[in-house]
């Protein structure tokens, strides 16, 4: 999908060759597809620098277009909703991923009233709820407690702004945690921007060893997780592992514990937000777009899948 507006065609968290500039709604590799197309990307200073961390291709955030506004979406440090204004349809507004509730380690979500909406559909079913976020990391904090005295706990965590914020909660508790080198590098970049976290970093990926048992936190990235279970069974010794992510409310994960704690919003929030919005029109997006539009029916709204209602390929034509 493309926005235009004025000499800008706008490409939404994706390659599009029509597009001349890419939106980053945040630095997550599933949204960062215009990147290799285009050096020059609209986003915020701190997308720029997290995608940077992972790129040897240099970039430059571009000055924000006239009629164009980024608000931010709650969902990592540095994501922000697209805002477009126009005098022949109105406001459009792209949230990209958003998240309702606070996390310690980003932005509180901005909401903006719109004509049209275009929303994420991570979440489409009415069925998944997800509990106050301050409780969940409270029962996390708990959870490390109760383990202390009998071994490390070892998180598996997505690298980019779920580890960050597991990071925050064992802080919470005064604790700094045991971190690989992918975690580390990211953390750097949020400590550059102002977010305090205090990890310790010993390549804990490459293999382990007694004095790492000294800290009683652990966290890897995902794909570094059965690596380091494998090292800790070699020396004979045992750790309890944990994942933090909000598809554990839809699926079991090979761990001890897991914790729905999601950096998205469910079916509620997603409807607290479209109340707050109040758009005329809603169009879904994502892997769950068309259950989602179909559930937002149900509830009175006008919604339809992305690429329905904007002409071909889905593009939005004249947004001067």
């Amino acid at each position: 999908m493309v926005l235009h507006v004025g000499s800008y065609r706008i490409s939404l968290d994706m390659r599009e060759p029509e597009a001349n500039l890419n939106f980053v709604s945040h630095a997550h590799s599933d949204h960062t597809g215009g990147v290799k197309k285009n050096a020059d990307i609209l986003c915020s200073e701190i997308t720029r620098d997290l995608v940077q961390a992972r790129t040897k291709y240099p970039l430059r955030a571009v000055e924000i277009p006239d009629g164009v506004s980024l608000l931010s979406s709650g969902h990592m440090l540095g994501a922000k909703q697209l805002c477009a204004e126009s005098e022949s349809m109105g406001t459009i507004v792209y949230t990209g991923d958003y998240q309702m509730q606070k996390s310690p380690v980003a932005e509180e979500i901005e909401v903006r009233s719109a004509d049209t909406l275009i929303i994420d559909s991570t979440y489409p079913f009415p069925n998944i709820v997800f509990e106050n976020r301050e409780e969940v990391m409270t029962s996390m904090q708990h959870y490390v407690r109760s383990k202390m005295d009998r071994g490390c706990t070892l998180f598996g965590s997505y690298s980019m702004g779920k580890a960050q914020e597991l990071i925050s909660i064992c802080n919470g508790m005064g604790v700094s945690p045991l971190v690989d080198k992918n975690i580390a590098k990211i953390s750097d970049v949020y400590s550059k921007h102002g977010v305090k976290l205090d990890y310790l970093c010993r390549g804990i990926e490459m293999g382990i060893t007694d004095d790492d048992f000294r800290e009683p936190v652990w966290i890897v990235s995902m794909h570094n997780m059965n690596k380091v279970r494998m090292h800790v069974s070699k020396m004979g010794r045992k750790i309890f592992t944990a994942v933090a992510t909000g598809f554990a409310a839809m699926q079991r994960f090979n761990t001890d514990v897991q914790f729905a704690l999601s950096d998205h919003a469910d079916f509620k929030q997603a409807l607290e937000y479209i109340s707050m919005c109040s758009p005329k029109r809603i169009y879904t997006r994502g892997s769950g777009c068309d259950s989602f539009a179909r559930n937002l029916r149900a509830h009175g709204y006008d919604a339809q899948t992305l690429g329905t209602g904007f002409g071909k390929n889905g593009v939005l034509m004249n947004y001067a």
